[in-house]
């Protein structure tokens, strides 16, 4: 249940921020509204204000807004209509219209984190020598160190900073070293022999080879006051980085750096949600913010169906200075549906394995 309730919070909000976007769009350069859906197919619940009809759908996977004119026979149209017609609109107020999906998503981002770091504070690492992680099978492992330990001196000589614990590893030339360690009440001394190992990056590209033990520092940070352009200029910081790591994930997946097996769909969302929560409402909030940003770009790829598709054609007619032939665009979106199909039958195949699993 818990994991339910998560995952309809945070899939159900960045939904409505993406079609909050198109919809507010529209609005603005005076395009008449149809339809503002929560979800696909079936309709669950609705309320008509206005001209707009306002439904939540059985299908919580997705949305959309409906405007007026998006396939007009322009034969058919008045000229009163025209004013309000998605598709007698400037091509730069529809680019507009459908690039706001997208970049609200993003902003959604800016605005979790500057809401994080501006009532809790801003994240600071601290510069510690407490082990985080041993990894199995280690020399780390093998001589006895633990999670919680905190490395004092290495061969008799002090640690400070981690990077003094990363220094003297990497120096040792594997010959074997002499680590004192904090653990609890009481002072340890073990024996640790390094071996080469393989450094990777984050997508699990090898990056070099170095001697290493085999244990990673602990995650411990202050969170430190902050004002409110400090918590507004942090806030798009941390969301550049991810919009960084997200386009990066992206490209690694084409290259087939990342395993297409790596790829989740909404069962491994409702996991990862349902986690989060537990872990507290910060977790779920960075998590929330990751994927807004993740939705975001995936929008915004060239792809008929999605956004970026609608912006490629956009951009093209106003380049053409008129819209593309109708059967290209037909043609277009029926292989952009065929793409996306095949994608959704994928990631719930990787999902379904990952359970079972």
């Amino acid at each position: 249940m818990n994991t339910l309730f998560s995952f309809i919070l945070v899939l159900g909000l960045l939904i409505f921020v993406h079609e909050f976007g198109h919809f507010l769009f529209a609005k603005l350069f005076g395009v008449k509204v149809l339809k503002f859906s929560l979800g696909f197919g079936p309709r669950v619940a609705g309320k008509v204000v206005g001209e707009t009809e306002y439904v939540i759908s059985a299908f919580p996977l997705g949305g959309f807004v409906k405007m007026f004119g998006e396939n007009p026979d322009e034969q058919q149209v008045s000229e009163a209509d025209k004013k309000v017609s998605f598709a007698h609109k400037p091509v730069w107020q529809r680019f507009c219209i459908v690039l706001a999906g997208p970049v609200f998503n993003l902003l959604f981002a800016v605005v979790l984190f500057f809401f994080v770091f501006f009532i809790v504070g801003i994240p600071t690492p601290v510069d510690t020598t407490r082990i985080g992680k041993v990894n199995e099978n280690s020399p780390a492992a093998q001589a006895g160190l633990e999670k919680g330990d905190e490395i004092l001196r290495i061969n008799d000589k002090e640690t400070l900073a981690w990077q003094d614990v990363l220094t003297a590893v990497k120096d040792s030339t594997g010959s074997p070293l002499s680590i004192v360690v904090q653990r609890g009440g009481e002072q340890l001394t073990m024996t640790v022999k390094p071996s080469i190992d393989a450094v990777k990056n984050v997508f699990g590209e090898e990056v070099e080879q170095r001697y290493m033990i085999g244990i990673m520092k602990a995650d411990d940070v202050t969170w430190e006051p902050s004002g409110l352009l400090a918590s507004l200029e942090n806030a798009f910081l941390q969301t550049w980085m991810y919009i960084d790591l997200t386009a990066t994930g992206f490209v690694k997946i084409i290259q087939q750096v990342v395993p297409a097996s790596e790829i989740g769909g909404p069962i491994l969302i409702a996991q990862i949600a349902g986690e989060q929560m537990k872990a507290g409402w910060l977790n779920l909030i960075y998590f929330m913010s990751l994927l807004s940003v993740n939705l975001g770009i995936l929008n915004l790829l060239p792809i008929p169906v999605l956004d970026g598709g609608h912006l490629v054609f956009l951009t093209l007619e106003g380049l053409r200075r008129k819209p593309l032939n109708e059967r290209a665009q037909i043609i277009a979106q029926q292989v952009g549906i065929g793409l996306l199909g095949t994608l959704m039958i994928f990631v719930f195949y990787n999902d379904i394995v990952r359970l079972f699993n």
